[in-house]
């Protein structure tokens, strides 16, 4: 049985849509509900700012101040802080490092690290 499914052959077509998958999902951040979207194209980590502000969390210069330009409709935006996100889903617990940038499509997004 193994053998035979590690021998199955996938469209390229499937492979691509694989990697461009989003997931959304509810999350718990200090006991809060927050939206989450996990999307495998994306390899930045971020946190809405709103979020940090409202959970009052505690946030540091970010060591590589950037540029992101995806994220909403107001053009580039500069990324100079970051937060420590620690976060639940039912019983799996995390943290994760974020770039702290104004959004509107969710709390929290993670990409591929």
């Amino acid at each position: 049985m193994i053998r035979r499914s590690l021998s199955v052959h996938t469209k390229e077509d499937d492979v691509k849509q694989q990697g461009e998958n989003i997931f959304h999902t509810r999350c718990l951040i200090n006991d809060k509900a927050c939206s989450m979207i996990i999307d495998s194209g994306s390899c930045t980590n971020v946190a809405r700012v709103t979020l940090v502000k409202k959970l009052g969390l505690n946030t540091v210069k970010h060591e590589r101040p950037h540029q992101l330009q995806w994220l909403n409709e107001c053009g580039v935006i500069r990324v100079n802080t970051q937060v420590m996100i620690s976060f639940s889903m039912g019983k799996y617990k995390d943290e994760v490092l974020c770039d702290v940038v104004s959004m509107h499509a969710t709390h929290l997004l993670l990409g591929r690290p």
